[in-house]
């Protein structure tokens, strides 16, 4: 065993020890079952832990994260966990949840080949091409990242909410909020963009799936 992994292993040990004399019972209790409040879809970047920045306990949030918080809808992963959460868990809030200076949006602005990624980040493009004019009157390039991020954002919500599975529970009278928020590594704040979608008649009609 690698040093790096038995200090890892110890440092469990340590902090589970800990959480269980400060939450006596909390182990049990999780075992038993999980009954979070939030589905939280965020980036995999190692600086943005879900439960962490929302003052969390385990068993609180649901997550799924990948690169860039990306809701595609060929990607059979996020919404695999999407309906899970949805129609199993029963969360009554939806957190799309992107970050500012993201690598992922950076990289998708940039005439370069990364690999593999690409094909991933081709969304992000799409995004960049829609919102070209906004993004350019942003000012310097930094600004211009922080903008798309932001946009980014938004049409995450609007592709969780086109989803047959939250248009579905909306119109089954599921009490569900799709949020979008941006996070601050710089400062550790999360900033509200001001998207949260309640209802199938808060999204486009050429998406409805349902009457309403």
């Amino acid at each position: 065993m690698s040093n790096r992994i038995k200090e890892l292993l110890e440092r469990n040990q340590a902090w589970a020890e800990d959480f269980e004399q400060t939450n006596p019972g909390v182990f049990d209790s999780l075992a038993r079952q999980q009954n979070p409040d939030y589905l939280w879809i965020g980036c995999s970047d190692s600086r943005v832990p879900a439960n962490t920045i929302m003052g969390r306990q385990p068993g609180e949030v649901f997550v799924h994260r990948n690169i860039a918080n990306l809701v595609n809808h060929s990607d059979l992963s996020v919404l695999s966990v999407l309906e899970y959460a949805v129609n199993v868990l029963k969360v009554n809030d939806i957190i799309l949840c992107g970050h500012y200076g993201c690598g992922g949006v950076k990289a998708a602005l940039e005439n370069k080949e990364h690999g593999i990624v690409d094909n991933w980040l081709r969304a992000i493009k799409d995004i960049c091409h829609k919102h070209h004019p906004s993004i350019e009157q942003a000012g310097s390039e930094s600004d211009k990242l922080d903008r798309l991020c932001e946009l980014n954002v938004k049409e995450q919500v609007r592709n969780i909410c086109h989803t047959s599975i939250v248009q579905k529970a909306w119109m089954e009278g599921h009490d569900l909020a799709v949020h979008g928020v941006i996070y601050g590594i710089e400062n550790g704040i999360l900033k509200d963009l001001e998207v949260t979608t309640t209802s199938i008649e808060e999204i486009e009609t050429i998406y409805h799936l349902y009457e309403s």
